[in-house]
Formats: C-alpha cells, structure tokens, sequence
C-alpha cells in the first residue's frame, strides 16, 4: 500500500528507486570527574581526538572527484577552518580545567554554547550554520570514543535514495560520488548543507520529511519529487507512470533550457536585457560559467571574512577579489562592501558590547564601516586597486541618507591619499552604487540616482524593512510578501528613478531568482537582473518569451491595485 509524506522541497527534480536507510552512529557524552593533574593529559586527548577528526576529513577531500567543483569542496574546508581554529578547542581545554570533567564533556559544552550563539542569529543562512558546529564536535566525538564512522557499501548507494537524519557536507559529496538518486532528511531547512550541496550537485532533494527513517522500510521503491517536497512509498502502476512521464519532461526541459547557454537575454520585441550573477567567493564562478558567460551584479564580501572567521587585511582581500576579476575573463564584477555587523558576525567582534536587541536594526553595512573607518579604508584601497585591472564597480549596502553618502566620499578620498603615497596602481574613477534595501533610500532614490553612478535593489531586506517583519519568524513569516503594494511601490519609486537620472538600477535580491516575478519586474521596467547562478536559465526563457511592450500595459493595471489579493491573482494571469 502507498504511503505519501510531505517535505521541503529543495533540490527539484524527480528521482525513482530503492530506498537505503542512512543511519549514523551516535556518541552520548557522559560526564565524569578528572582530577586537576590530569588536565593536562585529558587536554591532549581533546587534541589528538581533533587531529584524528581533521585526518579524516582530509582522506574523505583527497578521494572525491577531481572534477568537483571549488565552491562544493568549500564545505569541507569550511570545517577543517574550524578544527584547525585554536578558539575552537580551546573552550574545550578551558571547560576541561574549569569544571575538572572529561573531554567527551567538556566538548558537549563548548558545542551547546556556540549552537546558542548561532540560534540567536538573525540571517537565516548564519542560523543553519550551528550545522557546522554540530557535525563537527560529532566527528570528534566519535574519534574520542575511537569509534570507526559507519559506511556503506559503494554498491549498494548507486541508483538509491538515501533516508537519514541528517547528513553531513561529507556525507553528501561521498554519497554522490557514489551517484545516488536522491536525499531525504528528516530535519534541515532550505538553507542546510544537504540542500545547497544537493542543489549544486543537481541532486533530488528534500528535506523536513519527519520520522521517514520509521515510515519507509529499507529497500522499498520510493518517488521523491524535489519540487513539492513529496515522498511516495511504495507507489502504485499509475503513479511509476505519471512520476516518469515527469521526470523524463524534466530532462527535456532542461536540454531546452541549456540552449540557451551563452545566449543573449532579449525580449520578442527585441529589448536586450542585462542578466548577472550574485556570488559569495570567487570559486562560485565556475558555476556560474556552466550556465553562462556574464559577470557578477554582487560580490558579497563578508564571506572572505567569516570564513576566516577574522578581519582580513588589504592584501588578502586585494588578491581575492583579482582571483574573482580575472575569472570572469574580462566580464564586469560589482563588489558590494561589507556588510558585517548584528548578525553576521566574526570572532574578533564578538563579546565586544551587549548584544543588539534588534539585530536587523543595529550596527551592520555601512553603520559598521563608518565607525570603524580603518577596516572600510583597507577594503576600499583594495577594491580601488582591483578596479585598475578591469570593469569592477563598487557598491555600498543599506545607504539611508546622503550624509552617509557624504561620509563614504570622505573616507574614499583618504583612501586614494593612501594609495597615491604609496605608489600603488589603483582606479581613480571607480564607478560608485548603493544599494537600496531601506524605505528611506526607495523614497530618496532620485537623489540618491542623481549623486551615483547606479543603484541596486537588495529586496530581502527592502521587504522586511517594509513590512516590519522577520521572514525567518515562523509566527509571521506568512506576512512576508513580495507582492504587497508598498513594496512593489517603493521597487517602481527607485526604477523610475535611475531611468528619469539616466542611471542603471538592477535588483539582486532573492525576488530576482524567483520566475513567478520575471514578467512583474520587467513590465515595471527593471532591465538589469542579478540572480542566482541556477536561475539564470529559467529566468533567461521568461524573459525571452515575453513582449515588453504588452506586459507594461498589463503591469500597469497591477500597480493601480492596493487589493493584495488581485494583485497575486493578475500576476498569476500575467505568467500564465
């Protein structure tokens, strides 16, 4: 008899074939007394046990593929960092000599504090990052309790669906290594590692799928639909049919996509319109360079920060953003400055100061970067002198005056001082943007267009601004709505703008990746994109598909609507 759960849906596709129960051990901490002469000893152990665990993951490194990309390999680094961070067992040794208790849970501790550090986040990409803490301290653990990690056999993985817990970013690229068919998890979000891993793998995936390790037997036939988030066990004739029927579609709809591959992005009426790429570090080139060859809209640069987990000099961020230059092989690269702060933090910053009552609203972007001036000179003397090697602009996040705008000028003219003294070849006539994510900066968008070169609109926040509310707060996250009239007018406000100042504005929030609003935002007159690297496809097909002129005139009537209702349902209209 069929069975039907329900998920999260983050890695589209369908997948067909025998189910493989994951099941991982597990290391319980129990506390025990060590006497204070043999702290010393027991700290050793600590050592050694994450000396082993970083062994491991090294051997698991050297045996993926040769061809995987940069940007997936980064999950594993990103965990070696943390083991090779002397902050991260150093809690441990400190809890070891505090309390006179054992490794095992001294370990556990110093795991929940730093897990608690990152519920209290904010960014719902930082929170799922606690993941890494906790797979980490898993992995010592076992190599504390010297038990050997449970493997499967390579032969029975191919061709099968995984059902776990969780799984780990090694697990992930092993288990593709081995081509399964697909993951289901019973816990994670969105924004966990088997879900970015599983979308930049093309992997079926879905995630949230609660207690599936109890209600799908091993080896039975199940269908995962990455799409809707659906898991059928044991599913009847008719549905092997339909589910195949879809799968195979799916492969022809993404044959026909990959046609247009290094295609210009035009409208029927031959409108050309300007699709990038955001990205985080510059290995996320290569992907992008798999769907197209464009340049990058937004570099987010606190990335190179927190993945040292430090402040980062001149010299490194000068060569890291060159690397990412000269990647895109002459294509144009726009680096957005940093955007620390409240919840996206570092080490260095942390415990300096009570913590923000309001994150969202305290001291991150630009509010951090005037304060502490000689972190944002070092970045603009870098960015400056990227920008003498080829087309980099440079823009600045959350802007909500022109004083501050005032302030940036100021503290960019100390930086080429700076350069001109020392020699060094830099950009003297960098383009400069904002980004436009508050109210305020929507509202002030012609003066704003009228003292920049371009401007972007980063709807994530704009939104959450707008709305007043938290998008990552189950209790009012249903509120959280692209389409409500206030934002789609301050978006207009800020379009209009840059067009009556003869000044670009793009949008590079995540409601630029979303097709439903393609057609939306072009009717408003919005003709520079800058999506995710997968999007760019599917966004490129809709807007290749469309006649500008006809969707302005259909836009116009949605923007004279103040129902939320009919403006949901003229736009479903718009793209069917």
């Amino acid at each position: 008899m069929s069975i039907i759960l329900n998920g999260i849906g983050v890695s589209r596709g369908i997948a067909i074939g025998n189910a493989y129960i994951y099941v991982r051990a597990t290391t319980e901490a129990t506390e025990y007394n060590v006497p204070a002469k043999y702290h010393r000893k027991e700290i050793e152990r600590l050592q050694q046990a994450v000396h082993d665990a970083s062994e491991q993951l090294h051997e698991i490194k050297n045996k993926i593929a040769a061809d995987t990309p940069e940007d997936i390999l980064v999950f594993i680094d990103s965990h070696l960092l943390m083991m090779e961070d002397p902050a991260f067992d150093d809690g441990a040794a400190a809890i070891i000599r505090e309390f006179s208790c054992n490794a095992e849970w001294a370990l556990q501790v110093q795991c929940e504090r730093l897990v608690q550090v990152f519920d209290e986040m904010e960014d719902s990409y930082l929170r799922t990052r606690k993941d890494d803490v906790i797979h980490v301290v898993q992995r010592i653990q076992h190599c504390l309790a010297k038990k050997p990690e449970s493997k499967a056999e390579p032969v029975k993985l191919k061709g099968r669906i995984i059902i776990s817990d969780d799984l780990t970013p090694a697990d992930t690229l092993m288990m593709q290594h081995q081509k399964v068919a697909g993951f289901v998890t019973e816990f994670g979000g969105p924004l966990s590692h088997t879900a970015i891993l599983a979308r930049n793998l093309g992997i079926p995936a879905i995630v949230g799928v609660h207690n599936a390790r109890q209600l799908i037997h091993p080896t039975e036939q199940i269908i995962i639909d990455g799409h809707y988030g659906v898991v059928i066990g044991e599913p009847d004739a008719r549905s092997l049919k339909h589910y195949r029927k879809l799968r195979q579609s799916n492969v022809e709809r993404q044959q026909r996509l990959n046609q247009l591959i290094n295609k210009p992005a035009i409208t029927k009426d031959g409108v050309h319109i300007l699709l990038q790429a955001n990205i985080d570090r510059p290995e996320d080139i290569r992907k992008l360079k798999q769907f197209d060859n464009t340049g990058v809209g937004l570099y987010r640069t606190e990335m190179l920060f927190m993945e040292n987990n430090q402040l980062v000099d001149e010299e490194t961020q000068f060569k890291t953003y060159k690397r990412a230059l000269f990647r895109l092989k002459g294509k144009p690269l726009t680096i957005r400055t940093l955007d620390l702060g409240a919840d996206k933090e570092i080490q260095e910053s942390l415990g300096q100061g009570p913590m923000a009552h309001n994150p969202a609203m305290g001291l991150r972007a630009i509010r951090r970067c005037l304060k502490e001036p000689e972190i944002f000179i070092h970045q603009l003397c870098a960015i400056m002198r990227v920008a003498a090697y080829g087309d980099v602009k440079m823009m600045i996040p959350m802007m909500t005056s022109i004083h501050e705008l005032e302030q940036v000028s100021v503290l960019l003219e100390h930086a080429r001082d700076e350069l001109r003294q020392r020699k060094v070849r830099f950009n003297d006539k960098i383009e400069i943007g904002a980004m436009i994510e508050v109210p305020a900066a929507a509202l002030s968008a012609d003066i704003f267009a009228h003292r920049l070169d371009f401007l972007s609109i980063g709807t994530n926040d704009l939104i959450q601004y707008t709305l007043a509310i938290d998008r990552i707060d189950d209790e009012v996250n249903y509120l959280y709505n692209p389409l409500h009239p206030a934002v789609l007018q301050l978006v207009k406000i800020t379009i209009d703008a840059g067009k009556k100042a003869k000044v670009p504005v793009s949008l590079c929030g995540e409601m630029a990746s979303d097709p439903k609003y393609t057609r939306l935002l072009l009717g408003m007159g919005l003709d520079y994109f800058s999506v995710q690297a997968n999007a760019i496809l599917e966004i490129k097909h809709i807007i290749n598909n469309s006649n500008l002129g006809k969707l302005r005139t259909k836009v116009r009537k949605i923007m004279g609507s103040h129902d939320l209702y009919q403006i949901e349902s003229l736009v479903d209209k718009l793209n069917s």
